[in-house]
């Protein structure tokens, strides 16, 4: 990838103004091997829950970036080193979680990007109830499905459109 969102940023200013590239706060942390990875979004929202996430993450990604809204908590992980293999395995470009992951050690020798507020070593539970599919709004910034995600060690972008 030869992009950066610097760059992107730089470039399409007029759409910053616009609010249709937005920037999320500099308040997540990386996993997995990749820290520069990019897609279009696929939603989800759950609350210490991550049923979801695993259905999700067993189908196939097609290069796509995993949004979910776990509503912020700091008490149970969402995302674990099992699902980031199957992220990696299905072809997923990465993963952003508005909460927290799991197992990193596992999780940071797949091939893929994960993005997180924290690690913690509590599971969630396994009950399947969320929403896929819909508009979240993660650390205050809107994410439609397909939306395009464009993350690297600077920051996460959330584009209406491909930008690069």
């Amino acid at each position: 990838m030869t992009w950066s969102t610097c760059d992107l940023c730089d470039a399409h200013e007029d759409q910053l103004a616009q609010g249709s590239l937005q920037v999320l706060p500099p308040v997540y942390r990386h996993f997995g091997q990749h820290r520069r990875f990019a897609g279009a979004a696929r939603t989800l929202k759950v609350f210490e829950d991550n049923a979801l996430v695993r259905s999700a993450l067993e189908t196939p990604g097609e290069g796509g970036v995993l949004v979910v809204d776990g509503g912020g908590s700091l008490r149970a992980a969402l995302v674990g080193g099992n699902l980031a293999k199957l992220a990696e395995n299905n072809g997923w470009s990465g993963i952003i979680v508005h909460g927290c992951v799991r197992d990193t050690l596992e999780m940071n020798v797949c091939e893929v990007g994960v993005l997180a507020l924290g690690t913690i070593p509590r599971r969630s539970a396994r009950r399947g109830v969320g929403e896929k599919d819909l508009v979240v709004n993660i650390s205050g910034v809107v994410v439609h499905p397909g939306d395009f995600i464009y993350a690297d060690e600077d920051g996460v972008l959330v584009s209406k459109e491909r930008l690069g």
